[in-house]
C-alpha cells in the first residue's frame, strides 16, 4: 500500500511538471493534465477500496462476470463508429469527453477469471485447454486493434499464472520456442513494427521518423547526470518529447531528479514486488495465490516493458508506466490491481 501511494502521489507531481507546457499551449492553464490525474486518482482509489471490501471478488462468478463484460468491450471497440482511433490504434470507446481502453481492463478481468478456474484433483493441478481458449479470445481481439504491447503485458502475465499453478517446465520451453515464431509472424504482418525494430536497432538512421521518441528520450535521461535538474527544469518537455506525461514520463523523472530519483521510483516498484508476492505466499487459499501473483505481474512487467523503452533497452511500443503516467484506464485499471491484492491481504494465513 505504502509503494502504490507514494508512486501515485509521484505520478501526480510529474504529470504536472511533464505537462505543464502542453496544458498552456492547449488550454492556456498548466494545471488540467495533473488536475484530470487526481480525478482519475480518486475515481480508481475508491474502486479499489470496494473491491478490497467486497466478498464478492473471492467467487469464480464475480471473475466470469468481469471477463465477459470485458470482451464485449474489446468486441465493440472494433466496430466502427463506437471505437476511436489514437496513435493508429483503434483501442477506445468514447462517451462525449470520456474515454476508456477496454484492452486495460480486460488484463485484469483475463488474470481472474484464470486463476479462478483452475481445478485441482486428488491433490493434483489439472491442466485444461479451455485455460487457453480464455488466454487467445482477448489476445487475438487486442491484435485487431492492434495493440501489440497490452497484449503482451496480458500473455506473459497470464503465463505467469500458469507458472505459479504447476504448468510443466517443458510447456513453457516449447511456448517458448512458439512464441519466438509467433513474435516474427507478427512483425513481418505490418510493416509499422518491422520500422520500429529498425529505429530500436539504429535510431540515428530515421532521427527525425522512427528514431525521433527514443532519441528525444535519451537526451532527457543522460543529461540528468545524479541529482537531475531540479523538478520543474526538465528541458525535453517543451515539444522535444512528444507527450512526456504519458509513456515517456519516466524520462522526465529521469531528466528532473537524475539518477537518485529514477533508482528510487524503480526501488518503489520493487518495494511493491516484494510485498505482493510475500502476500501470494501468505494468502488462505492456491486460487487467491495464483491471483495475486498474476495482478503483481501486470503491475511489474509492464513497468519492466515501460522502462526499457525510455532508456533504449526495447523497441518503442505504446505502454504506460503504473501509477505514474497520466490516464484513467491505465490509472484504474492498476489500482483494480491493487484492490485485488490488498482483497486477498485480508485472508491471509497467519
Amino acid at each position: 500500500m505504502f509503494s502504490a501511494v507514494a508512486l501515485t502521489i509521484i505520478g501526480v507531481l510529474f504529470v504536472h511538471s511533464a505537462a505543464a507546457y502542453w496544458g498552456e499551449i492547449r488550454y492556456a492553464d498548466a494545471a488540467p493534465f495533473a488536475v484530470k490525474q487526481l480525478v482519475y486518482i480518486g475515481i480508481s482509489i475508491t474502486v479499489a477500496y470496494l473491491m478490497m471490501r467486497t466478498p464478492f471478488l473471492s467467487t469464480e462468478r464475480f471473475w466470469t462476470l468481469f471477463y465477459v463484460a470485458a470482451i464485449v468491450l474489446l468486441t465493440l471497440v472494433l466496430i466502427p463508429g463506437i471505437g476511436a482511433v489514437r496513435n493508429g490504434s483503434q483501442s477506445w470507446i468514447a462517451f462525449g469527453p470520456i474515454s476508456l481502453q477496454p484492452a486495460e481492463f480486460v488484463k485484469v478481468a483475463l488474470i481472474g477469471k484464470l486463476a479462478m478456474s483452475m481445478k485441482k484433483k486428488s491433490g493434483q493441478k489439472v491442466w485444461d485447454w479451455r485455460h487457453f481458449a480464455l488466454i487467445l479470445l482477448p489476445f487475438a481481439l487486442i491484435m485487431m486493434q492492434p495493440d501489440l504491447g497490452s497484449a503482451v503485458i496480458m500473455i506473459v502475465s497470464a503465463f505467469v499464472v500458469l507458472f505459479v499453478a504447476g504448468y510443466p517446465l517443458t510447456f513453457f520451453s516449447l511456448l517458448g520456442v512458439t512464441g519466438v515464431g509467433a513474435f516474427a509472424a507478427l512483425i513481418a504482418a505490418a510493416p509499422y513494427r518491422l520500422d520500429r525494430i529498425k529505429s530500436y536497432i539504429d535510431p540515428w538512421s530515421d532521427p527525425l521518423g522512427k528514431g525521433f521518441q527514443g532519441i528525444q528520450s535519451l537526451f532527457a535521461i543522460a543529461p540528468g547526470g545524479l541529482l537531475g535538474h531540479g523538478f520543474g527544469n526538465s528541458r525535453q518537455k517543451y515539444l522535444y518529447l512528444p507527450e512526456p506525461q504519458n509513456d515517456f514520463i519516466f524520462s522526465i523523472i529521469a531528466e528532473e531528479t537524475g539518477f537518485i530519483g529514477a533508482t528510487a521510483v524503480l526501488l518503489l516498484f520493487v518495494c511493491l514486488l516484494v510485498g505482493a508476492f510475500g502476500i501470494a505466499i501468505r494468502t488462505a487459499g492456491w486460487k487467491e495465490c495464483l491471483v495475486v501473483s498474476g495482478m503483481a505481474s501486470i503491475i511489474i512487467f509492464q513497468t519492466f516493458l515501460n522502462v526499457g523503452v525510455v532508456s533504449g533497452l526495447l523497441p518503442v511500443t505504446g505502454v504506460t508506466l503504473p501509477f505514474i503516467s497520466y490516464g484513467g484506464s491505465s490509472m484504474l485499471t492498476t489500482w483494480l490491481a491493487v484492490g485485488a491484492i490488498l482483497h486477498f491481504s485480508r485472508q491471509k494465513i497467519d
